[in-house]
């Protein structure tokens, strides 16, 4: 099977090179860099670094990096599709474990979780307010969509391709609202989720959304779910679950 690593990108000149390297030789086949107009020298690099580098002209926001990430991995043939972080915030090592689960298809979609122990979390910079916030908002979808995940916020994820071929993911948010939506499309699609263990890397290079934005982040999360389940009970439409056209 094809596994095609994307990593999308804003500003991530200093930690590029060290995910790279991470990435066990031969776990993965091609990896695409979508930078989303940085403002530093992350295409230069990735160029030098020999990746397949797609830049948009202007900064369109974390989802619609997502989109063309996908967009260009199917393109290319991806079997599966695995999402790593350019700003080393999720451990690259262990990309075979996720995408491994998926070509013995045990699951079709895995996501790397950083909630192991609460005391690991915030010893690994998590900020106080982000582990409750994520514990809380990860209860909750686990409440509603019928799942069992340790975390439904880790960016560190991998896909089978009939799951992007199913999901109508380009009518999705732009924003980082995006991948909560993504979350509850499979449920409504009917793929198996799964996770496995993943180190908490919070360090000042790392990217992170202000408190700001993350109470935004949560009520957007909110009526994802809302919206799926008056969708569910035929109360109200809801292009995110209908079928592609």
């Amino acid at each position: 099977m094809k596994v095609v690593a994307v990593l999308p990108a804003y500003n991530a000149e200093k930690t590029l090179e060290k995910t790279l390297k991470d990435i066990p030789p031969g776990a993965v086949d091609e990896i695409i860099l979508v930078d989303d107009a940085s403002q530093d020298g992350t295409v230069a690099l990735a160029e030098r670094l020999g990746l397949t580098v797609i830049r948009h002209p202007e900064n369109r926001g974390y989802g619609a990096n997502q989109k063309t990430c996908y967009r260009a991995a199917l393109d290319r043939g991806a079997d599966i599709v695995v999402m790593i972080h350019p700003d080393y915030q999720y451990d690259s090592r262990l990309t075979p474990f996720l995408t491994g689960l998926i070509e013995k298809d045990v699951v079709d979609v895995v996501f790397g979780c950083r909630i192991r122990t609460r005391k690991e979390s915030i010893s690994g910079g998590m900020p106080a307010y982000k582990y409750f916030f994520n514990r809380a908002l990860t209860g909750l979808e686990n409440f509603v969509l019928g799942q069992n995940l340790g975390e439904t916020h880790s960016g560190y994820r991998a896909y089978h391709r009939r799951v992007l071929e199913t999901i109508p993911w380009e009518r999705n948010s732009n924003n980082f609202v995006f991948d909560q939506q993504f979350i509850v499309q499979a449920v409504h699609f009917g793929f198996r989720l799964g996770d496995i263990p993943v180190p908490t890397r919070y360090e000042k290079v790392s990217s992170s959304i202000s408190f700001r934005r993350s109470v935004w982040y949560g009520l957007g999360t909110l009526w994802v779910l809302v919206r799926w389940v008056l969708f569910r009970w035929k109360v109200a439409p809801c292009a995110l679950f209908n079928p592609k056209s």
